[in-house]
């Protein structure tokens, strides 16, 4: 047996010790449901010994992420919450995680009755081949999680589009689909930034990008409260977060935004109601 030969092997075998398929190409696969190293650690430090339902048929959220993605800065996750919004049970809080990006958790978000369901879509950056996970926490305290497994490189390098700069904090409202007064209202709201992660080169200065993101995002619907999001750079350029809303009678959708540099800025859309 060569050098090589003997190199091959041990490869192979310290794959097999840790239960990762080989896919074509020779690159490591998973399957949807599995563990992994940076997710049991995750998992000791945001839950501790807290039992997480993840069997699909009982767990009562499902992420849904294209296996292949084009582009890893900027993939494309829709969150489902399998039960409705009420004040009886109800979603209270929202974890997005990465597994494998150098910082795994994207998201943390606060929820309340009034967003009518629990659902919502955003876009990651996703560093190399990862789960991307999401685990929901009932009013009750039960916490129920789906993952996928998504293959993608290169997300936190991939460098912003810089060039309108004087747009930066400009936070935008949209309502997809109109109005439905007291019911589930889908509405967008989006934040142009960077969202540097400082893994990104800039090309004439051959120097690493400063991390630069936005850090919260506050979304209310007249006097109450929708959610509190805390964001990290592991969501994409522009940070979008598609949401439902409960329209009970007119009012103004407000989003408050904070950056890693302290700069706060506002958004505004007043709803008309018939």
């Amino acid at each position: 047996m060569t050098f090589i030969d003997k190199i091959l092997l041990a490869c192979a075998l310290a794959l097999a010790a840790a239960g990762v398929a080989a896919a074509p190409g020779g690159l490591p696969s998973a399957a949807h449901g599995d563990s992994s190293p940076e997710w049991e650690t995750l998992r000791k430090r945001l839950f501790a010994g807290r039992p997480i339902e993840s069997d699909p048929a009982a767990s009562r959220v499902q992420i849904i992420v294209p296996l292949r993605a084009a582009y890893g800065a900027s993939v494309p996750v829709k969150i489902i919450s399998k039960l409705p919004q009420t004040p009886a049970l109800f979603v209270k809080r929202l974890w997005i995680l990465v597994d494998k990006n150098p910082s795994p958790l994207a998201a943390t978000l606060e929820l309340t009755p009034e967003l009518g369901q629990a659902d919502f879509e955003t876009r990651l950056r996703v560093d190399e081949y990862s789960h991307v996970r999401v685990v929901t926490e009932l009013s009750d305290g039960q916490l129920h999680m789906d993952s996928r497994y998504v293959k993608t490189s290169g997300g936190c390098s991939a460098p912003p589009n810089r060039e309108a700069p004087e747009l930066i904090g400009r936070t935008l409202f949209k309502l997809p689909q109109g109005v439905k007064p007291n019911a589930p209202t889908l509405a967008d709201v989006t934040v142009i930034h960077p969202n540097d992660t400082g893994f990104e080169l800039n090309n004439q200065t051959v120097m690493y990008i400063p991390s630069y993101f936005v850090r919260s995002i506050s979304v209310s619907y007249g006097p109450r409260k929708l959610f509190d999001a805390d964001l990290d750079f592991s969501v994409s350029e522009n940070p979008t977060l598609r949401f439902n809303f409960l329209p009970r009678g007119p009012g103004e959708l407000r989003a408050e935004v904070e950056d890693t540099q302290s700069k706060r800025f506002v958004g505004r859309l007043a709803v008309a109601v018939d």
